[in-house]
């Protein structure tokens, strides 16, 4: 296997154990000696692929957005689907990692570039930056509802379906072009 490919695969792999810490634990509970056991590698591979725990923090929330938008389809409901409803080991780290991004200047800056370019997949999508901001708080709220249990995903994707029916552009253009359902 080509060096590359190696690191990247390693580096893969230790994200997923990053995830399983979170997801079990939360972000406190995730250490480096921890990941490295989780991930059935070395610390010193760890080290290698990330200098610090917030390096790998900073990669391990990068790959939770490329993940749920790489699910995601090419309407903004497929878009708005994936954001609100991922996988619930997903929807708990990214919670976590919002928590953190509050008191972390590390996290914040890549938590709001992620929002920033999920706000501007709906702009284009949606042809209306003020459509496409209540759509990725509305998705971002339903993914606490749902992980809480306030509501089923099958709630919250109702609740998803039903705003994003409201808010379809009334002349023609891009959006119109896409079928009713989303």
């Amino acid at each position: 296997m080509p060096k590359q490919v190696e690191y990247e695969s390693r580096r893969r792999r230790i994200t997923d154990a990053v995830f399983l810490l979170a997801d079990e634990r939360g972000l406190e509970g995730v250490t480096l000696r921890d990941v490295a056991a989780r991930a059935e590698v070395s610390m010193g591979a760890v080290q290698r692929c990330f200098r610090t725990k917030d390096e790998m923090l900073r990669f391990a929330l990068e790959e939770v957005g490329r993940r749920v938008l790489g699910r995601a389809g090419g309407t903004a409901a497929e878009v708005a689907h994936a954001v609100a409803l991922p996988e619930r080991a997903e929807a708990k780290v990214w919670l976590a990692f919002v928590a953190q991004a509050a008191v972390s200047p590390a996290l914040a800056p890549v938590l709001r570039t992620s929002y920033a370019d999920l706000e501007a997949v709906f702009t284009r999508l949606l042809d209306d930056r003020a459509a496409a901001r209540a759509l990725l708080a509305l998705a971002d709220g339903l993914t606490t509802h749902v992980l809480i249990g306030h509501l089923t995903p099958e709630q919250a994707r109702e609740v998803l379906d039903r705003h994003l029916a409201g808010t379809r552009p009334a002349g023609p253009g891009p959006a119109d072009e896409r079928p009713a359902d989303g």
